[in-house]
C-alpha cells in the first residue's frame, strides 16, 4: 500500500482562497440578488495590452503554418525571451544577469513551490509572517523545520534579522499581503545575514513593477553579494495581466551552491536546470511570445499604464479605509492594502461581517499567518468605479456599526 508524505496531513484543510471562495459562494446561494464586490483575490481585471494581443495572434498564426510551427521548446525558455529579459529587466538597471541564469516558467507560484525539490527536509527555513501561503505550505508538505519571522507594524512589516542561523529564507517585496516595501539598507542587511550564515534567500519580486519610489530596489541583485546567496522569482501575472496566460521566470545565478549530504558543494544553477529538464516541458510558445511583446517600447508603455491604474485604485482603497476610521498600510508601491480590523474583531469575523453587511469580499489576515490576525488584505485588481462603491459600502456599514 502506498504511503503519503506525512506533511500533507498538517496542512490547513482548505487553501486560504478556497475557503474565502466557499464562504462567498454560500452567501450568493443564500442571497441570489447579492451584488458582491471582490477585493480579496489578486486576479487582474484589465485586458491584455494591445501589443500582447498582437503577439498572441502572430504566434497562433505560426502554429497554424507547417513552415513556422513550433513544438517543444527549451525547458529553460526560448533564448530570444531570456535575452530580452536580461536586457530589459537587468542590464537596463546596470545589473549583471546572463541568459542561462534565466528559467522561464508558467508563473512564479509554480517555481516558488517547486524550488523545494532541491532541498532536503532537514533544512531550517525562515518564513516571514504574515506570508503568501505557498511558502509555508510547500515546506509543511516536506516536513521542514520552519522559523517564523514576525512582520509587524513595529518593524515596517519587513521582519527583524534572526539571531539564529537559518538555511533558507523567503522574502517578498513589495510584499504580499501587507503591501510593505523594503529599503536598500534593510535588503543589504538580509544579504549580509545570508552570506555570514551560508544561507540562501528565495526572493519573490513578483510586484517590482509597482515600485514608484526611485530609492527602492527593484531586484535583490542590486545589492552587492546577492549573486552568491539569492534566487529571484518574477512574474508577468500582475504586471501585464498574465494570470490566464501564465508566464514568469526565475533567476538562478551560477555562483550559487549548496552542500550535498557528503559536504561537497553543488551548483544550484545546474541542479535547477536538471530538475526542470526532468519535470517541466517549458512554458508554451504562445505565452513566451506574449511575454516578448512586453519588452518592446509599445508593450512596456502599455503594461506600465495598466500597473499605474492599479496603483491609483490601491490609493483609492487606502484613503477610503482611512476615511472609515481604519488604520491602513501599503498601496503606494504595491497593489495590496493591509488594514487593521475595528474594535479588536478577529480576521474571519470581520470577513463575514463585510460579506454580510457590505457585500464586499476581502481576505482575512489570519489566513496569512499568526501575525495576520486582526488584519485583512484588499487588492486593487478591480475597476475604479466598483472599488469606489466598495469603499462607500464599508464606510457606511462601519459608521452604522
Amino acid at each position: 500500500m502506498p504511503t503519503i508524505k506525512e506533511g500533507f496531513r498538517h496542512l490547513e484543510h482548505r487553501y486560504l482562497f478556497q475557503e474565502t471562495a466557499r464562504r462567498a459562494a454560500a452567501y450568493r446561494a443564500a442571497h441570489p440578488g447579492a451584488a458582491l464586490i471582490p477585493l480579496g483575490i489578486g486576479d487582474v481585471t484589465r485586458p491584455l495590452a494591445p501589443a500582447v494581443i498582437q503577439a498572441l495572434h502572430e504566434a497562433a498564426e505560426d502554429l497554424s503554418s507547417p513552415d513556422r510551427f513550433v513544438g517543444y521548446g527549451p525547458e529553460q525558455g526560448h533564448l530570444w525571451l531570456r535575452e530580452a529579459i536580461v536586457r530589459g529587466d537587468y542590464e537596463a538597471r546596470g545589473i549583471r544577469v546572463e541568459p542561462d541564469e534565466i528559467f522561464v516558467n508558467d508563473g512564479a507560484k509554480s517555481d516558488l513551490g517547486n524550488i523545494s525539490d532541491l532541498f532536503s527536509g532537514d533544512n531550517r527555513v525562515g518564513i516571514t509572517d504574515p506570508v503568501y501561503p505557498v511558502y509555508l505550505d510547500t515546506n509543511i508538505i516536506d516536513s521542514r523545520q520552519v522559523h517564523f519571522i514576525p512582520c509587524t507594524e513595529g518593524n515596517g512589516f519587513t521582519g527583524d534579522i534572526p539571531d539564529e542561523p537559518l538555511d533558507l529564507v523567503y522574502l517578498c517585496y513589495p510584499n504580499n499581503p501587507t503591501g510593505a516595501v523594503i529599503t536598500r539598507e534593510k535588503l543589504a542587511a538580509w544579504v549580509r545575514y545570508a552570506l555570514e550564515n551560508d544561507a540562501l534567500i528565495l526572493y519573490d519580486s513578483a510586484y517590482e513593477a509597482f515600485i514608484r519610489d526611485p530609492e527602492l530596489p527593484h531586484s535583490i541583485y542590486e545589492i552587492e553579494g546577492a549573486r552568491n546567496c539569492a534566487l529571484e522569482f518574477r512574474s508577468f501575472s500582475k504586471t501585464a495581466g498574465f494570470t490566464g496566460v501564465r508566464c514568469g521566470y526565475t533567476v538562478v545565478p551560477k555562483e550559487l551552491t549548496a552542500r550535498g549530504q557528503d559536504g561537497e558543494r553543488i551548483n544550484l544553477n545546474w541542479m535547477w536546470d536538471r530538475r526542470q529538464g526532468c519535470k517541466f516541458n517549458g512554458a508554451s510558445y504562445l505565452s513566451q511570445r506574449a511575454a516578448l511583446a512586453l519588452y518592446t517600447e509599445e508593450g512596456r508603455a502599455q503594461a506600465r499604464e495598466s500597473v499605474q491604474a492599479y496603483l491609483d485604485t490601491a490609493m483609492l482603497i487606502r484613503q477610503g479605509l482611512e476615511r472609515a476610521g481604519l488604520k491602513a498600510f501599503g498601496g503606494e508601491n504595491a497593489p495590496y492594502v493591509w488594514a487593521k480590523t475595528p474594535d479588536g474583531m478577529d480576521s474571519w469575523a470581520f470577513f463575514d461581517f463585510l460579506l454580510r453587511e457590505a457585500e464586499v469580499i476581502v481576505t482575512p489576515g489570519s489566513g496569512f499567518g499568526r501575525n495576520g490576525e486582526g488584519w485583512f488584505r484588499l487588492t486593487s485588481f478591480t475597476d475604479r468605479e466598483r472599488t469606489a462603491e466598495a469603499m462607500d459600502r464599508i464606510q457606511h456599514c462601519l459608521h452604522g456599526h
